[in-house]
């Protein structure tokens, strides 16, 4: 044995093993012991019923693991969406779905409110704004905070308004007169947080000429 031990075969003595078995078999006897108290306090029905309550525990815990994972993976539900409180969490939600979709996403708000500045593999840069909605659904009054922009976007970047209301005719005709301006309303919001690709939903996302990406890398 001492042999062994000199070479590294020998593994593990009794003394190096003995902390972890006393804990294995602390965290094996512990429940046990419990359950054998309950039962000699409560008898079989108060066994029984903490046994169910120790097993729906378990399962909401694992199930509520499952939709914090989800979500950081940005992927949210309908009622999720409307669940949102403020502009603050949908651009929270916003930069998960960007990052799912392969969107490098850093926080630049604009003014004290939220504002993301996104760029994908292939150079394009993308501004994301949120609109909050009223009582009504619809999209607030208040003009999206994006800058002046050219016929293509100015400086090779566009820009993306998601709001989980809807937006009027005033809205669509002011995005239309910008340049490089989408406007992704909430029904378009709930595909795209199911796993729908942005592009499908706003129409093709423009690869930006060469001028574009060196005026927006410098």
């Amino acid at each position: 044995m001492s042999y062994l031990r000199q070479q590294g075969k020998a593994g593990p003595a009794l003394r190096d093993a003995l902390p972890g078995m006393l804990v294995f078999g602390a965290a094996f006897a512990l429940p046990l012991l419990i359950l054998f108290v309950v039962y000699r306090v409560a008898g079989l029905v108060g066994l029984v019923v903490v046994l169910v309550l120790v097993v729906a525990l378990v399962v909401a815990v694992r199930r509520r693991r499952a939709v914090i994972a989800r979500r950081r993976s940005g992927l949210y539900t309908a009622a999720e969406l409307r669940a949102l409180d403020g502009e603050h969490a949908l651009a929270r939600v916003t930069a998960r779905i960007l990052r799912r979709d392969g969107w490098r996403v850093r926080s630049q708000p604009w003014q004290g409110t939220p504002r993301l500045m996104a760029r994908d593999g292939d150079g394009r840069v993308l501004e994301v704004t949120v609109r909050t909605i009223d009582s009504a659904g619809e999209a607030t009054p208040a003009p999206a905070p994006l800058r002046r922009a050219g016929t293509e976007g100015y400086g090779g970047v566009l820009r993306l308004v998601v709001t989980r209301g809807r937006y009027g005719r005033q809205d669509v005709l002011w995005a239309s007169r910008q340049g490089g301006v989408l406007l992704l309303d909430g029904q378009q919001l709930e595909a795209w947080a199911a796993g729908a690709d942005l592009s499908t939903l706003v129409g093709p996302l423009p690869l930006p000429r060469r001028r574009d990406v060196d005026s927006a890398g410098g």
